[in-house]
């Protein structure tokens, strides 16, 4: 990804991220970061990483983390999205094109997913915290919606898909699919091209009536 500073900050802005005090540093942000990490591969249950625990491994002191997260969840949220692909830049130049982009990012997170025991490890203790899974959601899931939604409406107004479509309606058509074969069935292919054959098939149902 780009770096812990990246990520910190990305959660920031989404509403659920970490309240700072002072500069940042990237040194030791990224330094906190990887102190979880450790603790994550050595196979320490996430109830069980607490700030004093990190500040330890990290070498810096509790308040040098609350300056940069206001709590474990906040923080727990920036090392998934670091250990996660980053999230892409849209080219622009189409709906179709955008949303295959988006696609390919859940796709690629898909398989990340897959391959690393500790991230496979980590989304399923996040969902068992209530508290932690509503940050999560919060400061990744949602804005990831919203980008979406925001692609979809553009689509709309430029006559792409038709305007009597409930654009809510149409972000599950084109992400469900995936999600499916990321989440529920473990064992399907998330194979390239998948984003593009996805939304083609949507787009089929969806697009404006042929004159």
């Amino acid at each position: 990804m780009g770096g812990a500073e990246q990520t910190a900050g990305a959660a920031g802005r989404s509403g659920g991220g970490p309240v700072r005090g002072r500069p940042r540093s990237e040194a030791v942000e990224r330094s906190i970061i990887e102190g979880v990490m450790k603790l994550l591969e050595e196979g320490v249950p996430l109830a069980e990483i607490s700030i004093e625990r990190v500040a330890r491994i990290a070498g810096v002191g509790k308040a040098t983390i609350y300056r940069r997260w206001s709590g474990r969840e906040e923080l727990f949220c920036d090392v998934l999205r670091t250990a996660e692909p980053p999230d892409p830049e849209l080219p622009g130049t189409s709906m179709r094109d955008d949303l295959v982009v988006l696609l390919e990012s859940l796709r690629r997170r898909g398989l990340a997913n897959r391959s690393s025991v500790i991230m496979h490890s980590v989304y399923a203790q996040m969902k068992s915290s209530p508290k932690l899974w509503k940050v999560y959601h919060a400061a990744v899931i949602e804005p990831r919606r919203l980008k979406t939604l925001d692609v979809l409406r553009r689509g709309q107004a430029n006559g792409e898909i038709r305007a009597d479509i409930d654009i809510d309606l149409a972000n599950d058509l084109f992400v469900g699919p995936m999600l499916v074969r990321a989440v529920v069935r473990p064992d399907a292919g998330l194979e390239e091209g998948l984003p593009e054959q996805i939304v083609d098939t949507v787009l089929a149902g969806l697009g404006p009536a042929a004159s």
